[in-house]
């Protein structure tokens, strides 16, 4: 594990109360193509995606890498539901999967009214169960179209045990990272091609409501933390406080970073997938999920 100098990875901003005093990021390794899609379980094991290798990785609480299951369906983003189910994001057939403990996989969804998806790229499952979705068109290189079935790059919100999908925001240039709050009451999609994230409620029904720009940045992957600051992903790691306020920025020197959770058996582990590698930082204060 490398420990990258302050020097080089200070973060800007309002952070040290967020931050463990002294820590510093560090590379946990860089022996990947592209890493995405964090998960943490119940026990705070994180699994992650490599995805262009269609590899998942498991980084457990003792600091141990090592591989959880190969052919994945170039797995993307990924959650797990309360019954320890990694549901996953797998664009090579534009699916959503659901992969047990044993590495089962069930298929839970192939398309939208006889359509194929985009290429599900992230998600987050209500308490619920419903699971909320991201669908915008990265053209890959292991497909055989070459322009999408759907007219559009939009959010969906797929009830639970139900196999059609329904669209809850259509007015995207290209959604990308989501997540929601632990109550069930809200949620944030980003818009990456328009760089804006938003702030939705959600209904009793599932559908979103009231959406509202939260800040005009948009986002890769993102999470919370139990104080609702949001973390959202790019150019390194950057925070806002629950009204919006931009509190600072955590430079990730690997290049692009992709995705993020709080690991560990507390939660304060920040988890950062960025290109090739992978990142760590200790916090003060813990992750939601």
């Amino acid at each position: 594990m490398t420990a990258f100098a302050q020097q080089n990875s200070a973060p800007t901003g309002d952070l040290q109360q967020l931050i463990q005093p002294g820590a510093t990021l560090q590379q946990v390794s860089s022996q990947f193509k592209f890493t995405e899609g964090p998960a943490v379980d119940k026990q705070g094991n994180v699994y992650f995606t490599d995805q262009p290798n269609d590899k998942i990785w498991l980084y457990n609480t003792e600091g141990k890498l090592s591989l959880f299951m190969d052919k994945t369906g170039r797995s993307n983003g990924m959650f797990f539901d309360k019954k320890g189910n990694l549901v996953s994001c797998a664009d090579q057939n534009n699916e959503l999967w659901s992969i047990s403990p044993d590495k089962k996989v069930t298929v839970l969804l192939t398309s939208v009214d006889g359509k194929k998806l985009n290429g599900p790229n992230d998600l987050w499952i209500h308490p619920n169960g419903d699971i909320y979705f991201t669908d915008p068109y990265y053209q890959r290189d292991y497909w055989t179209r070459k322009t999408p079935d759907i007219d559009g790059q939009k959010v969906y919100y797929l009830p639970k045990g139900k196999k059609e999908a329904i669209v809850v925001d259509a007015d995207m240039k290209q959604p990308n990272g989501i997540i929601g709050t632990t109550d069930g009451k809200f949620l944030y999609v980003a818009d990456i091609r328009d760089n804006k994230t938003y702030k939705y409620e959600i209904g009793k029904d599932g559908k979103l409501n009231n959406r509202q720009l939260f800040v005009s940045q948009g986002s890769d992957g993102m999470t919370l933390d139990t104080q609702g600051n949001l973390y959202i992903t790019g150019k390194g790691v950057t925070i806002y406080d629950p009204t919006g306020k931009k509190l600072g920025n955590i430079p990730v020197p690997a290049g692009w970073v992709g995705n993020i959770c709080f690991a560990g058996k507390d939660r304060k582990t920040l988890f950062i997938t960025a290109s090739e590698s992978i990142f760590t930082l200790s916090m003060q204060v813990a992750g939601i999920n």
